[in-house]
């Protein structure tokens, strides 16, 4: 037996969710250890009205691997045992990207917490870094025959799910809407959102530390991976080109390369690593992070551009 399903975030239209070929929908929860999909309970009601199976993801932002995962159930601990559980494991604004262990302890944390084993999203040429989760839980590959896959006829491809062994899903387009298949059954998708078929208790854990805002009244604090950051507005004057990146990290994914002469505001600074490094606040509680210059035993040593 299969399934067809679409997934959604805060972006989307519900006619998405409407589309009659669809019978699924998987609902963007969460993103890092900040943002909620504003759109999410709307979402899941709409889909859950319309007497479709449902789903929640959490976008993986590469902070710590256990706190992420606290963060997902406390937003969504009132459908835990309604719907599958997913993390999207992907390139974009994930500091974690290439950790081959960042999978398998948010996937540990969600099962201690909810006794389910989340479903791992992710492209089929990086399955790898999620193979550890192999023995436990199902994987969803997303392969594209191309971008203009406007349809719900499967493109004839061939799909590998790695360590895996077999696929639970395959998302097969991503230019108008997300389509997927599912191998399996409606009973087959209720046991994996509630393996036990009773109630759900969630082991609430308490908030989880946030990274990225500062506590309030204090000018300096340590984030989820040990780095001390400064409380400073200001603005930064670049002299050469700098990747603006999605964490303070050399390794970290690149938002863009912005040119010489760009103007950052930042919010806080930081030495580490050899580098000095600014916060760039963006939207939905997102941070960009800039290399400013290099440092050493504790100390600036180098300026790539202008402060103000």
């Amino acid at each position: 037996m299969t399934m067809y399903t679409v997934d959604v975030y805060s972006g989307s239209s519900d006619d998405i969710i409407r589309d009659p070929h669809a019978e699924g929908v998987i609902v963007k929860a969460t993103q890092g250890m900040t943002y909620v999909n504003p759109k999410c309970n709307h979402q899941w009601d709409l889909a859950g009205s319309l007497g479709k199976k449902r789903g929640l993801y959490h976008y993986a932002g590469g902070g710590n691997p256990v706190s992420e995962a606290q963060f997902f159930i406390n937003n969504i601990k009132n459908y835990v045992g309604q719907g599958i559980l997913i993390l999207d494991w992907e390139a974009y604004q994930n500091s974690a990207w290439g950790n081959a262990n960042w999978a398998r302890q948010f996937v540990d944390e969600v099962h201690r917490l909810t006794n389910v084993w989340p479903i791992i999203y992710v492209q089929e040429s990086v399955l790898w870094q999620v193979a550890n989760c192999a023995n436990d839980c199902g994987v969803w590959v997303a392969k594209y025959a191309s971008m203009t896959w406007y349809s719900w006829t499967l493109p004839q491809m061939n799909v590998s799910a790695g360590a895996f062994k077999v696929l639970t899903g395959w998302q097969y387009t991503g230019g108008d809407m997300d389509r997927s298949i599912w191998y399996l059954d409606e009973a087959g998708w209720d046991r994996l959102a509630n393996p036990n078929g009773t109630k759900a208790k969630i082991k609430v854990p308490a908030p989880a530390t946030q990274p990225a805002p500062k506590p309030q009244g204090e000018a300096a604090w340590t984030d989820s991976i040990g780095d001390t950051w400064h409380s400073e507005s200001g603005t930064f004057t670049s002299n050469t080109a700098i990747n603006l990146r999605w964490g303070a990290k050399t390794n970290s994914s690149v938002i863009g390369t912005l040119p010489a002469g760009s103007v950052v505001r930042y919010d806080a600074w930081s030495l580490h690593n050899g580098f000095v490094w600014v916060r760039q606040p963006r939207a939905n509680g997102q941070y960009g992070y800039l290399a400013t210059g290099e440092a050493s035993n504790g100390k600036r040593t180098s300026y790539w551009g202008a402060f103000k």
